[in-house]
């Protein structure tokens, strides 16, 4: 007995139903919370029930220790008088200003952590340190 052609509908429900297969398993994670384990350098976070270690994790650089920023600009504002000092000076200077940061994430801190697939692996990107008001 020869086989059934499906009808045009079924044909196409088929279609639609892989097409939806396949954009869903391209479709980008939604960010969660995870729980600092250990900080970096050798970074472990508490994530859905796995750690994820420095292979897996982008970390924000602001997160390491002696992670360096520099800034410019120009600040125009003025001393104000105080108590029986009348007298004020104009301030219009350039500025440079240099942070190196000290301090890192710790143990008990919870992090975003982002799922994202680059070159076929799975990795995570941890962007801030959250807190709960």
């Amino acid at each position: 007995m020869p086989e059934e052609i499906p009808s045009a509908e079924h044909s196409a429900a088929g279609i639609v139903d892989a097409m939806h297969n396949i954009a869903a398993g391209h479709a980008p994670m939604q960010g969660s919370l995870g729980k600092v384990i250990a900080p970096p350098p050798d970074i472990d976070i508490l994530w859905n029930g796995i750690h994820l270690t420095k292979e897996q994790v982008y970390l924000n650089e602001q997160w390491l220790i002696g992670h360096y920023r520099e800034a410019r600009g120009h600040i125009v504002s003025g001393t104000q008088p105080a108590g029986h000092h009348v007298h004020t000076h104009g301030i219009d200077n350039d500025y440079t200003e240099t942070f190196i940061y000290t301090d890192t994430l710790k143990p008990g801190d919870w992090v975003s952590v982002f799922p994202v697939e680059m070159e076929g692996e799975q990795l995570y990107m941890v962007t801030e340190k959250m807190v709960k008001l």
